[in-house]
């Protein structure tokens, strides 16, 4: 899972690989610059279906992002811990906002949730997602091919707008707005 700097064939077969809990893959992810596959089974937000994992079609691909500093950082620092750093986050928020019953607040500006609704959401994430990735010096050209060519459902930059998409502007929105009803990020 890390070539890198390799070519875009390399990085996408490396994010096609064996996505793995989050416990084991913690550990694994470098040091490095790279991209990153999340990846669920389709009842897990089964509103918004992806592209099947060609090996582990009971798995899904639902987003798909990059980081210029280190995979591990990202991940783990936040996506596994703030929603005010994390699209992500905040998009599984929005999403699951209503059912699992999250609160928000404002913190500089942001719209977060709050430290225990973090910590539920980080343990939804840890229970339901799975993980893959390449490290790569330049992931952004990559990651504009691979999100055309992958279309992951909780991804909207660099996609094609569709009937789900809107659905996930709207909970989107829907979140911004839900700690003080301005609806700022």
């Amino acid at each position: 899972m890390e070539p890198n700097g390799g070519t875009r064939d390399d990085v996408r077969r490396a994010l096609l690989g064996t996505p793995l809990p989050l416990a084991e893959a913690q550990p694994r992810l470098p040091r490095a610059p790279g991209l990153y596959a999340w990846w669920a089974s389709p009842d897990v937000l089964p509103d918004f279906p992806g592209t099947a994992h060609p090996d582990t079609p009971e798995l899904r691909l639902l987003y798909l992002g990059i980081t210029t500093r280190t995979l591990r950082s990202r991940v783990t620092a936040e996506h596994l811990r703030q929603s005010r750093r994390s699209t992500l986050r905040r998009t599984l928020a929005a999403l699951l906002m209503a059912d699992e019953g999250y609160r928000t607040r404002r913190e500089h500006g942001h719209v977060v949730l709050t430290g225990d609704d973090e910590d539920r959401l980080t343990t939804w994430m840890r229970a339901r997602l799975r993980l893959t990735w390449a490290g790569h010096h330049d992931p952004r050209p990559v990651e504009t091919a691979l999100l055309a060519e992958l279309a992951p459902p909780l991804n909207l930059a660099g996609t094609t707008p569709t009937t789900i998409r809107s659905r996930l502007t709207a909970a989107r929105a829907a979140y911004r707005a839900s700690a003080d009803g301005t609806g700022h990020d």
